[in-house]
């Protein structure tokens, strides 16, 4: 795997900001998100070298830009790069995801900005994050759940998405584009099943507890290895996406399926809550029974969602205006 890249979009900056060279440190630098988030960084003038984890990395944690199969070891000789790479003419650093913020909160030189992606607070080495979380110049969390998490203030930007890939299109075009039946309902689990943290089983049983209910053909459909080029084809082509992960941060699926106006049922996690409040038909539940009367109700209201009318401050462009402005105000607090 390659440890350090470069990025740079020279073509258009925000009008009036001054260069930034910034230093990420990232656990998977291939995680389509982070790709997407360098791209648009980019156009407000911010050049970004990034320094990776080595090691392997499943698809799904290259999707989810979580630590996958890295070891100590591992960690420990990306601690030895990024250490080196924080000595390089950088106006600021930026730790992405809690693991990887070790090194940047011991190097002296430069300011350190945190994205905290929801895993790194939540789940198993939380500890290690909030033992860092002291000791940044600015944290940027997904949700305000998590910035409820944590004992100091914190800049809530949710992942962004690109609202001109992801757009509504008629569902019998997207349908016949992948095969699927037209005569069925059909609800999108948009992840591989073997992926346990969004919890396949639970989304079986929802399905299969509300196709007793309605009494029609429902069907389950799944995704892997998937392009993510073609995810608003699936978004269009379903009646209703279903997530039913145990812990998430900003989910994009989520926001993907609101562009759509797809209709979402999911489990209240992350800022998941925030996102469909106020977005009909769309459900959120905590328990089994919950999940089943959404996907019930969601499937006999039939037809969008007003989903997009909300996603539209969710935008790639706004995500990086907010960004740029938590660099401005870190260098202008380091001034």
């Amino acid at each position: 795997m390659t440890l350090s890249s470069r990025h740079r979009d020279d073509t258009r900056t925000d009008t009036g900001a001054r260069p930034l060279d910034v230093l990420n440190f990232v656990t998977n630098q291939e995680a389509q998100f982070y790709e997407r988030q360098l791209r648009t960084i980019a156009s407000f003038g911010i050049a970004s070298t990034t320094v990776s984890v080595p090691g392997k990395s499943h698809s799904a944690s290259v999707e989810a830009g979580t630590t996958g199969q890295r070891s100590l070891f591992d960690y420990a000789r990306f601690g030895t790069r990024a250490l080196r790479h924080s000595l390089g003419d950088y106006d600021l650093l930026h730790a992405n995801y809690g693991l990887t913020a070790p090194p940047a909160v011991v190097q002296p030189r430069l300011p350190v900005v945190l994205s905290l992606w929801g895993s790194d607070l939540l789940g198993e080495y939380g500890w290690v994050t909030r033992r860092l979380v002291p000791h940044v110049d600015a944290v940027i969390v997904m949700s305000d759940r998590m910035a409820a998490e944590l004992d100091r203030d914190c800049h809530v930007i949710p992942h962004g998405v690109d609202l001109d890939t992801f757009v509504p299109r008629p569902q019998a075009d997207a349908r016949a584009e992948l095969g699927w039946n037209d005569s069925a309902r059909h609800v999108l689990f948009p992840y591989p099943p073997k992926r346990e943290v969004k919890d396949f089983p639970r989304a079986e049983r929802v399905v299969e507890r509300a196709r007793e209910r309605l009494d029609e053909s429902v069907t389950l459909q799944t995704i892997s290895d998937v392009p993510h080029s073609k995810m608003p084809t699936y978004m269009n082509a379903a009646d209703v996406l279903l997530l039913t992960s145990k812990r998430e941060g900003s989910p994009n699926t989520v926001k993907e399926a609101m562009a759509c106006n797809t209709p979402v049922v999911a489990t209240a996690v992350g800022d998941v809550p925030e996102r469909l409040d106020g977005v009909t038909p769309s459900g959120v539940g905590r328990t089994d029974p919950e999940l089943i009367d959404g996907l019930v109700e969601v499937l006999r209201a039939g037809g969008p969602s007003n989903g997009r009318d909300h996603a539209r401050d969710l935008s790639l462009e706004r995500m990086g205006q907010r960004i740029r402005a938590v660099y401005d105000e870190v260098l202008d607090d380091r001034a």
